[in-house]
């Protein structure tokens, strides 16, 4: 039951923009999160919560979409995600979040996919503007914003190429490819 969650938790980029989530399954999400692991069990993450169409629009514009899809500016309209989630760092528990944002993520994204719905990690944020735009105060370091939605794309798994490239890709029916290692050559000894 974990394998088919993990294979079909992929890194969506297109959604259904009219299909809404709502406040109380960000909630249920977020909670997932909290019940993660956490470096000493400090928890020092906080979350912002947005499934309001006006405050979605105030974050979009501020996330880098794929890095690796050059010709591809991000989401159209109507393919946009009706949700996000923040995660925070808060600075008056803790100065170093480790890896607990990563394990909050992908509890938050493993909830998503069992709900039917679909994300992405976004490390490329434009921080600054994205917390004065949301009014967040100095004390919460954004660690990463989690777009969500109902996917509207099919992203793959291909086993990775002789010429051992990763970069994922899109053919020319938007299918995505994603690269990934074999087994045998990620496990030493």
């Amino acid at each position: 039951m974990i394998e088919e969650l993990v294979r079909k938790n992929r890194s969506y980029r297109k959604f259904h923009q009219d299909v809404p989530i709502e406040l109380e399954t960000l909630r249920e999400l977020v909670d997932l999160a909290r019940l993660s692991a956490s470096a000493l069990n400090m928890q020092p993450l906080k979350y912002m919560l947005s499934c309001e169409p006006q405050k979605n629009d105030l974050i979009f514009p501020l996330l880098g979409w794929a890095a690796f899809l050059k010709d591809w500016p991000g989401p159209a309209e109507g393919e946009r995600p009706s949700g996000y989630i923040i995660v925070l760092g808060d600075k008056d528990i803790s100065q170093a979040f480790g890896c607990d944002h990563g394990i909050a993520a992908q509890s938050i994204l493993l909830g998503a996919t069992e709900k039917g719905l679909g994300g992405c990690m976004i490390a490329t944020v434009k921080r600054s503007e994205l917390s004065q735009a949301l009014g967040i105060a100095p004390q919460y370091e954004i660690l990463l914003v989690i777009a969500l939605g109902k996917p509207k794309e099919t992203v793959v798994i291909d086993a990775l190429g002789e010429d051992g490239n990763t970069r994922y890709w899109r053919d020319s029916q938007g299918v995505q490819h994603v690269p990934k290692r074999a087994l045998d050559d990620i496990i030493i000894g």
